[in-house]
């Protein structure tokens, strides 16, 4: 059992494209999955392009486990649709844990990160030092589904006492 090591909020900000579950479209809701830590965004109703702008934290307490992202379709009598899923890197925020932001000016882009085949980025995603902390901004390719990406963003938060 490893210690808490930080905690990493996650904003989901919004589906683009969702795929469509149900004649009338989706209602689509986001799980974030962290070893046994579960959390979810509310659903949103009939809508394959919904907007959420909630944060998630998650409590990290080992920095090589992968964060599982999921989309479900909520229905009401049937067990809820997957409508894809993806992995959320966060290597490139941890990387940058260590720089001394004194001499970063407020939003900075400290590195970018290009869409791979080792990630599931949509786009170029970039890591910047914005109001006092480092942030980074993401789309995800769901995997899985015919169509349909997350736009999120991580923000890094250290524990007090911790390095």
């Amino acid at each position: 059992m490893d210690g808490l090591v930080g905690l990493l909020k996650v904003r989901v900000v919004r589906g683009i494209n969702l795929a469509y579950r149900d004649a009338r479209g989706s209602d689509p809701y986001v799980v974030l999955r962290l070893g046994k830590k579960k959390l979810k965004t509310s659903v949103k109703k009939r809508s394959v392009n919904p907007i959420w702008h909630e944060e998630l934290t998650l409590s990290v307490t080992n920095l090589n486990e992968p964060i599982k992202l999921e989309v479900f379709d909520k229905d009401t009598f049937s067990r809820d649709d997957p409508m894809g899923d993806a992995e959320i890197d966060v290597a490139p925020l941890l990387e940058v844990l260590h720089m001394d932001p004194e001499d970063i000016r407020n939003g900075a882009i400290i590195r970018s990160v290009p869409p791979s085949t080792k990630n599931c980025l949509a786009d170029e995603s970039h890591v910047c030092w914005r109001n006092g902390r480092f942030v980074q901004d993401m789309i995800l390719r769901l995997k899985n589904v015919e169509s349909g990406e997350i736009q999120l963003q991580l923000q890094w938060v250290n524990l007090p006492g911790s390095k």
